[in-house]
């Protein structure tokens, strides 16, 4: 069968489509709704949980072992901790990312009152008022406070205004699709990732590819606190690839362009047969890759193996620099890394033990050894 042909307008539209949604963790119900709209314009059926992760299968010519394909829909984002008595808001953040990124971001503030625009600004924002402490003062997220565009001269102001404690805040995006390829945004990290899930998709669909084996495409809503993919598997899912940003930065081996295979992050190596096998199929398709191993990092995949899944894990990425950050990548890794899901897809299945999730010690797996003669 001829290469995959990425449809590269469908990812890109699917992805700023995204990306202008807000979906900070705890408030992707919309998001969910766009995804579950798309799906059902690509024919596929899909269910949720009770909180709205998603999983839809595309069946394969065979049930089992079953495979699944995951991304997480959530983003970063921040909550009210506090209305000051100036009226104006601290913050906590939402996943783990750095007040310095946070310090002259749009945002939306969602409340009982309302959404409410803003921005959010370090404690001695003027220049012309502080002088050289502007540039001295610490980076937390205790030095910085978000300034609502809605007329408040006080705390009591903000609280008439709906606005109050625990309100969720939304990082706006601000992409930009370049001439040259690049796409500049936040959040990227993971909604590139879930439009690649979807671009593989509609190639596998609008040509007619069939899996091996079922194949479940998860869009998981809580990642960016550690629970991910640790409700929404089935039962007869024996390896699961999670795809999400490479930390495209010095001392690592991710790359902008190709795809980067992750050999381990910080809850330790990710499956030795399935991480070798996505290698070997970028070889034989002749996909540009490179390997990285990530010290500060957790997925999906660490959530389904904490939540009790006994499957096989691993983690394909798109390079992305400055991750939780204002970000950057380029659509060729998109569209290198949606031919890999297609190959792997459409793969056989080398250890046909995995198909039940007990059995005895025939055909279970070897790893090479150093012979001792």
């Amino acid at each position: 069968m001829p290469p995959p042909k990425i449809d590269l307008d469908y990812l890109n539209t699917r992805l700023e489509e995204l990306l202008n949604l807000p979906s900070p963790t705890g408030y992707t119900d919309e998001a969910v709704w766009a995804l579950c709209r798309e799906l059902e314009r690509l024919g596929l059926e899909y269910e949720l949980t009770r909180r709205g992760a998603i999983r839809a299968r595309l069946s394969g010519r065979e049930a089992r072992p079953a495979r699944a394909v995951v991304a997480h829909v959530d983003t970063l984002g921040a909550q009210v901790k506090a209305v000051k008595e100036n009226g104006r808001l601290e913050l906590v953040p939402i996943g783990h990312w750095s007040s310095r990124f946070a310090e002259g971001a749009r945002c939306t503030v969602f409340s009982e009152g309302g959404a409410y625009l803003g921005t959010i600004l370090p404690l001695k924002a003027s220049g012309h008022t502080f002088n050289e402490e502007v540039d001295a003062q610490p980076v937390n997220w205790r030095q910085v406070e978000l300034r609502i565009d809605a007329v408040s001269h006080g705390r009591a102001d903000t609280l008439a205004l709906g606005v109050d404690v625990g309100d969720i805040v939304s990082i706006d995006a601000q992409p930009e699709f370049t001439d040259s390829g690049f796409i500049v945004s936040r959040h990227l990290d993971d909604k590139a990732g879930v439009a690649v899930m979807l671009a593989a998709l509609e190639c596998l669909l609008r040509e007619k590819r069939t899996p091996t084996v079922d194949t479940w495409w998860l869009f998981t809503i809580a990642e960016e606190v550690g629970v991910g993919a640790s409700s929404v598997l089935v039962p007869d899912v024996a390896s699961m690839v999670t795809v999400d940003n490479g930390t495209t930065a010095p001392g690592q081996n991710s790359s902008e362009f190709g795809v980067t295979i992750a050999m381990a992050d910080q809850t330790g190596p990710f499956d030795w047969h399935l991480t070798r096998k996505l290698v070997q199929l970028a070889r034989d398709h002749r996909i540009p890759h490179q390997k990285d191993v990530f010290r500060y990092y957790r997925s999906d995949s660490a959530s389904a193996l904490e939540s009790g899944a006994d499957i096989r894990t691993a983690l394909v990425t798109f390079g992305v620099d400055a991750s939780h950050g204002y970000e950057r990548i380029h659509h060729s890794a998109l569209v290198d890394l949606a031919c890999l899901l297609i190959a792997y897809a459409q793969s056989e299945v080398e250890i046909e033990r995995d198909s039940r999730p007990l059995t005895g010690v025939r055909g279970f797996t070897h790893q090479p050894v150093v012979s001792t003669s």
